[in-house]
């Protein structure tokens, strides 16, 4: 292993920070959470404090190829993210822009076929069965105004000094009187 430290290493098209474990900057990439990162790591047969900016490019390119075969090797499918498809039925796990387009496919279809999920998608309202009564209200906020500090709305320009055209102000009455 090299003596020297690399702050950022190029892996899967994206910048992971070198400086901190392997575990820890496979987690940087999406679709891979710190439960698939332990499972990689331990199938690579890394020791658990490598750092990936230590690893020689011949290790960082094994790694590769087993990121990109996760199918393929004898993980446990509860531990990929694309259980059996709705197209192909396959237990898959996919990465990035795969999972990204998978995603918003799902979402598309549930709105085209009308169901539930759809609906709620297509309106932007709580999917999973949230209460939507208090949270994730949208749009603009009003807030509170007291009573008695509402500013006088503003003249129309050029009335300033003229009395009002209308009817003339009702004559108070006085304190003590009844009715």
């Amino acid at each position: 292993m090299a003596t020297d430290t690399r702050k950022l290493v190029r892996f899967m098209r994206r910048d992971l920070p070198g400086d901190v474990t392997l575990e820890r900057s496979l987690t940087h990439l999406k679709g891979i959470g710190p439960s698939m990162a332990r499972a990689i790591r331990m199938k690579s047969g890394l020791p658990k404090e490598t750092r990936i900016g230590d690893l020689e490019q011949n290790k960082i390119e094994l790694l590769i190829k087993l990121i990109e075969n996760v199918s393929k090797q004898n993980f446990p499918p509860w531990l990929l993210n694309r259980r059996k498809d709705y197209t192909t039925g396959i237990t898959t796990h996919l990465f990035e822009a795969d999972l990204d387009f998978a995603q918003r496919e799902d979402v598309q279809r549930m709105k085209r076929m009308r169901s539930y999920k759809g609906i709620r998608h297509m309106y932007g309202l709580k999917v999973r069965g949230q209460r939507t009564r208090s949270t994730g209200r949208t749009g603009g906020i009003l807030g509170v105004v007291r009573k008695g500090t509402v500013a006088p709305a503003p003249k129309p320009a050029g009335t300033a000094g003229k009395p009002a055209a209308g009817k003339p102000a009702a004559p108070k009455k006085a304190e003590g009187a009844k009715k």
